[in-house]
Order: structure tokens, then C-alpha cells, then sequence
């Protein structure tokens, strides 16, 4: 590669970051509280990979047809193995055909260890969810928690680093799940809306719920019912917080706080909802941008842990 070429080449992976960095501003407004926390060169990774995922995910929940969105997560699929492909160097960068987002992600895991077979997972997870399938136990609702969530914080240790890598990869599936949960909770009656429900049958027959809807969009489950079943939901995040929250002590001062500003946000979500099923199950809940600053200037103390 001639120095113009290895010039423009830089300069197109410059303008990729900057791609992934404005679809993490504009799309991940919770995470991207933790991810600015990061040095420069870390946070461009994560906002790589998270822009590769969010690609993925906004398919599994688009409004196309089924098997439109299967074969565009087919797509992904093969995108991916492009990727791979260019970090093997069996294939030139030119096949990453000027995306945005497979140059930065490629960029990113050529610098750290990032384990670029969990977005299979990932797009395993939105494949079942196209597919329309049902938890009737809380172990198959885990499976696709540890797809869907678990790989993202597996991929992201790539880029914090940091001891025990066996360990950390347990904690921060673990974080991934209680993380999930949490979504579950804030878009119970989105997603119930859309013919999604996540909730395990084994839960719903538990505390006597159909979380069926009237004409008008609204839960017909007695409420006290569904207080419940909330509040056995979120009390079975929170036990998953706990065990996730383990992570912070295996990673570097940075890393650690992106974890906690991310995962501090999305606790007083679930403390909210928790607070108030009703409004939850009535509406998306989330919190003001100055309790998301808060958290994550906390965070960065070390007061958030």
C-alpha cells in the first residue's frame, strides 16, 4: 500500500469512528453515559461494536416481514464473516465496501482483543425473537438474555482488558442478564403491543396474568396481579445486578466506571419501575438527563460501584 493509499485508508477509518460515535449519541442514550468515560481510543472501539449491534438489533425489531428480516440478519451474519475475513487477511479491507461501521469495527479488533464470534450469538438471539418464540421457563428466557445482552458486555471486555478473563466473562453475562431484565420491564407493554411477551409462562400462570390487552392498549390483568409479577421481576434483576456488579473490581479505573455509569442508569430504572408499576405498564419509563449525568460523574468518582 502506497503512503496516499495508507493515508486515505487512515482517514476513512477517522471518519468510521465518527459514524459508530454519532449512532451511539443519537440511539444509545443510556449507554452512551459509560462509554464517554473511556479514553479516546477505547471509546471509539465501544462505540463500534456497539453500532454493529444495534444495526443487528434494529432489524430484529423492524416492522418488515419475517423473512425479510431473517434474510437481513443473514446479511449481518455475512458481513461479520467479512470482517473476520479482513482481520485474517484473506480478503482486502477494500471488502468491507466503504461501510462505516465494518471498517471501524475491523479497525477495532485489529488493536484489541475483541471476540468478534459473540455478534453470531447476538444474531442468533434476534433470529428467535423473528421467529416469534416463547419462554415458558425462566431458563429458556435466560438463553436468550445471555445471547441478546451477555455477548455485548463479552465483546466490550475485549476492549476493557483486565484480570481474570475467565471470571470476567461470567460477571458480565451475568450484568448483561440483569440488564436485559430490566428492558423486559420497561417495554412490557411496547413490546405486548407488537405480539412480544417475555415474561416466562411459568411467571405469568404463577401470579395468575394473561397480559392480555382491551381495545385500547391497556394491561386487562387485575393490577394488583400485575404489581406482582413487576415486582418478582425486578427483585430477580436485582440478584443479577448484584452478581454482575462483581466485575468493577477486575477492571482498570476507566473501564470500570463506563460499567458502573451503565449499570448504575439502568438501576434506578429498575428501582422506578419497581416504585411504580402502574405508570411502567402504562407507559416507557426512563430517567432525566440530569439523574444520567449524576450517575455517571459518580461513576467516574467511584462513588457508583
Amino acid at each position: 500500500m502506497t503512503v496516499s493509499e495508507t493515508c486515505e485508508r487512515s482517514g476513512q477509518v477517522v471518519e468510521a469512528y465518527r459514524h459508530c460515535e454519532r449512532v451511539v449519541r443519537e440511539e444509545a442514550r443510556n449507554f452512551s453515559y459509560g462509554i464517554r468515560l473511556m479514553p479516546v481510543p477505547k471509546r471509539r472501539a465501544m462505540s463500534a461494536i456497539y453500532a454493529f449491534a444495534r444495526g443487528i438489533d434494529d432489524i430484529g425489531d423492524g416492522p418488515d416481514p419475517a423473512c425479510v428480516r431473517l434474510d437481513l440478519l443473514d446479511r449481518s451474519r455475512r458481513r461479520l464473516a467479512t470482517v473476520q475475513d479482513v482481520l485474517r487477511r484473506r480478503a482486502e479491507a477494500e471488502a468491507l465496501e466503504g461501510h462505516p461501521v465494518l471498517t471501524a469495527l475491523a479497525d477495532a479488533a485489529g488493536r484489541y482483543p475483541i471476540p468478534l464470534d459473540a455478534f453470531a450469538e447476538l444474531i442468533d438471539g434476534c433470529e428467535d425473537d423473528v421467529r416469534g418464540a416463547d419462554y415458558k421457563t425462566f431458563d429458556d428466557l435466560l438463553r436468550y438474555c445471555q445471547r441478546v445482552a451477555g455477548t455485548v458486555g463479552r465483546l466490550s471486555l475485549g476492549v476493557f482488558g483486565g484480570e481474570g478473563r475467565q471470571r470476567a466473562e461470567g460477571l458480565a453475562d451475568s450484568l448483561g442478564v440483569a440488564l436485559q431484565l430490566t428492558n423486559i420491564l420497561r417495554d412490557l407493554r411496547e413490546d405486548r403491543v407488537a405480539g412480544r411477551i417475555y415474561i416466562p409462562t411459568e411467571d405469568l400462570e404463577r401470579f395468575g396474568c394473561t397480559l392480555n390487552l382491551d381495545d385500547s392498549g391497556q394491561f386487562v390483568d387485575p393490577p394488583w396481579r400485575l404489581n406482582e409479577l413487576v415486582g418478582f421481576q425486578a427483585e430477580r434483576a436485582r440478584a443479577w445486578y448484584a452478581e454482575g456488579l462483581r466485575l468493577l473490581p477486575l477492571l482498570d479505573r476507566r473501564s470500570a466506571a463506563c460499567t458502573a455509569a451503565m449499570a448504575g442508569i439502568y438501576r434506578r430504572l429498575l428501582e422506578n419501575i419497581a416504585a411504580r408499576p402502574s405508570q411502567a405498564l402504562s407507559t416507557r419509563v426512563s430517567l432525566p438527563t440530569w439523574q444520567k449525568a449524576v450517575v455517571a460523574a459518580r461513576a467516574l468518582s467511584g462513588v457508583e460501584r
